[in-house]
């Protein structure tokens, strides 16, 4: 396997990274079998491994731990923090308070002393992003954690959380954990020119869309049972369905599987250090690494051009960020009382 360099830290990682949110209550709730899986994929030449606190309440950071019993030296270890964990409502987000408590919770369950790379899972509004960058600044001072990442930030997050750790001295995100596949490009518009300009790593999430860009989800035809059972408006959505359906002849003709058209879009772009791949089962794992030697040729990758532009997303992915600007009401609508035309008759429409 050739091996990538993880941004600007010398780290030399796998371009498919273990991802391990099926491992646990919420995907695969065999813990050996899960540590087979694992060492399947280590065997195989993966180095990077991705978790995260949330994943079935540190159940997946603990199988995680047991599985890199003896071989932690050799493995690029990367965990998350921001998720709820607990009722308590101190017992989540990017405050420095939880970030310091909750590193040491993750090291117990990983049974490491360090951790490679340690991400800001989401964006949190609610904490000033110097806050938060001053507390991880302290774990990599103090050797328990690296290198600090974020995931899924806007682009405008990211270039703000670096101009801060260049203005107060801090430690820089030197990573970024977006989603991006054949049907989710809009990271290509924005992020991933600016983490190539600040020289940061980029691990991509859902390279195979939730499923959708392995073959199972067909228009008419059953659908994988256990992601069709989840609570996702993206499965149904036609517009993906249609693009899948344009995308099943092209890998066909090309003579490849479309789970490994999907992977080796993802890592073709010079912007992706790493595809983060969530196998449940030895089988899926086995299919994706079947595929790991496929590149595509301009040809191909152009005829994907015309399914999905460059840079536009076909729908929406549910778990997709969605910021307090577009969430929240109030923020994007002003108070009843000053909605006022230009001759201000209230409620009348603009020209």
């Amino acid at each position: 396997m050739r091996y990538r360099t993880l941004g600007r830290t010398g780290i030399q990682v796998s371009p498919y990274c273990l991802g391990a949110m099926m491992f646990g209550a919420i995907g695969n709730p065999d813990h050996d079998d899960a540590v087979r899986i694992i060492h399947r994929a280590l065997d195989a030449g993966i180095n990077f491994i991705d978790t995260a606190d949330v994943y079935s309440r540190g159940e997946s950071e603990e199988i995680v731990g047991k599985a890199l019993k003896g071989r932690r030296d050799h493995v690029v270890l990367a965990t998350k923090v921001n998720g709820a964990m607990g009722d308590d409502p101190n017992q989540r987000g990017t405050s420095r308070r939880w970030i310091i408590a909750e590193v040491e919770n993750s090291l117990r369950r990983l049974r490491t002393d360090h951790i490679d790379l340690y991400q800001v899972h989401r964006p949190d509004p609610t904490v000033d992003i110097e806050e938060t960058l001053s507390a991880l600044t302290d774990l990599v001072r103090s050797g328990k954690v690296r290198h600090i990442g974020s995931s899924t930030f806007p682009a405008s997050d990211i270039v703000e959380a670096q101009w801060a750790a260049e203005r107060r001295g801090l430690e820089r995100f030197r990573t970024e954990q977006p989603a991006y596949s054949i049907l989710d490009r809009g990271i290509e518009r924005e992020v991933l020119p600016v983490t190539q300009r600040y020289g940061m790593g980029t691990l991509v999430w859902s390279p195979l869309a939730q499923g959708m860009l392995t073959g199972r989800f067909r228009k008419g035809r059953q659908a994988d049972t256990h992601r069709a059972a989840l609570p996702f408006k993206h499965y149904h959505d036609e517009r993906r369905l249609d693009a899948v359906e344009r995308l099943v002849p092209l890998a066909d003709e090309a003579g490849i599987k479309l789970t490994h058209l999907a992977m080796a879009f993802a890592v073709a772009h010079p912007g992706v250090t790493s595809a983060i791949i969530g196998p449940r089962t030895m089988e899926q794992l086995d299919d994706l690494l079947a595929g790991a030697g496929v590149a595509l040729d301009d040809e191909i990758l152009d005829r994907i051009d015309e399914i999905v532009a460059p840079g536009t997303d076909v729908g929406r992915l549910d778990m997709a960020y969605t910021p307090p600007a577009l969430q929240r009401t109030a923020l994007r609508r002003r108070p009843a009382e000053e909605r006022t035309a230009a001759d201000g008759e209230p409620g009348a429409a603009a020209g």
